[in-house]
């Protein structure tokens, strides 16, 4: 089966416990308009020619083996394909999750709720995680409002840094991250499985501007997924201090300090599509070393400035 932009995780932390394991399924990499994006033109022939490779919007999948469970982390646009996706690695009748999470009301974080709907899959009562303002926001505003009368889906809600429990092995906190708020609030994610545990920031302002230190999330964590929306400042024509994500080469120089071992733990997501990283045939990907699912035969990972397998 060949998946694009696909690796997995175990969250179990033994390889002698993988029969009934917990996976950590990344679904998706790019930023919310995907890859290729609207209106790039270039984009689209370099994919049909096979010279790059579409990405999904940035998802993330958590099966859990023993507990017959799995999880989808934002509702993407290309939900339908991510589910089917997830639903390989954990068939159960039917495609849909247990429960969803979402991170905050931008178009690329929620709008895959839509196929919950009696216009796609007509859902009865799927879990959908949220803190108070995305809550709400869903309750309030149609066509999602729909979706909550019709009881396609059941709002759950979260508290910032009050753990949700899944099951007896698996639990999953959210905490307030710095973003464009216009419509709710920001989250990422602390997945605690068995033994080990991961951090998933998608969307994020410039670290500054976050109460949390990131070198020591990075250390207390096995997994650290980051937002790498930008490579580097003029990457884009429009003013960049309007989109203020940490620019991957702020992220390097923040955690350059810490031991490589420690910087192996960094994976980088949520690729623009202006982002050098996704094509690694870029000069820039070799020095920047970004671990990147997808890439042919190898990924560099920044971390230990070498090759490691694929």
């Amino acid at each position: 089966m060949k998946i694009l932009a696909l690796f997995t995780l175990l969250l179990t932390g033994s390889t002698a416990a993988f029969a009934q394991a917990q996976k950590l399924i990344v679904l998706g990499v790019a930023q919310d308009a995907g890859y290729p994006q609207i209106g790039a033109t270039q984009e689209f022939a370099a994919v049909e020619l096979g010279q790059r490779q579409r990405q999904n919007v940035v998802s993330l999948g958590v099966v859990d083996e023993q507990a017959g469970q799995k999880f989808l982390f934002e509702a993407t646009p290309d939900m339908p394909a991510q589910l089917f996706v997830l639903n390989e690695f954990w068939p159960t009748p039917g495609t849909l999750p247990t429960g969803i999470f979402l991170t905050h009301g931008h178009i690329g974080h929620y709008t895959g709720l839509m196929y919950l709907g009696r216009e796609a899959s007509g859902a009865g009562a799927v879990p959908v995680y949220a803190l108070p303002r995305m809550a709400n926001f869903l309750t309030t505003n149609a066509p999602w409002s729909q979706l909550v009368a019709l009881k396609n889906m059941a709002l759950r809600p979260l508290a910032a840094g009050q753990p949700a429990s899944l099951n007896a092995r698996l639990r999953v906190t959210p905490f307030l991250v710095p973003h464009r708020d216009e419509f709710t609030e920001t989250v990422g994610f602390e997945i605690q499985g068995a033994r080990k545990k991961a951090v998933f920031i998608p969307d994020i302002d410039k670290w500054s501007k976050w109460s949390q230190s990131l070198p020591d999330v990075v250390q207390h964590a096995d997994y650290v997924l980051l937002d790498a929306t930008f490579y580097r400042n003029g990457e884009i024509a429009r003013d960049m201090a309007e989109v203020p994500h940490p620019f991957v080469e702020e992220t390097i120089k923040l955690l350059q300090a810490l031991p490589p071992a420690e910087r192996a733990k960094v994976y980088f997501i949520h690729f623009n599509h202006t982002n050098p990283l996704l094509n690694p045939a870029s000069p820039s990907a070799p020095r920047c070393c970004a671990r990147v699912s997808g890439w042919p035969k190898k990924a560099w990972c920044w971390a230990c400035e070498a090759a490691a397998p694929g």
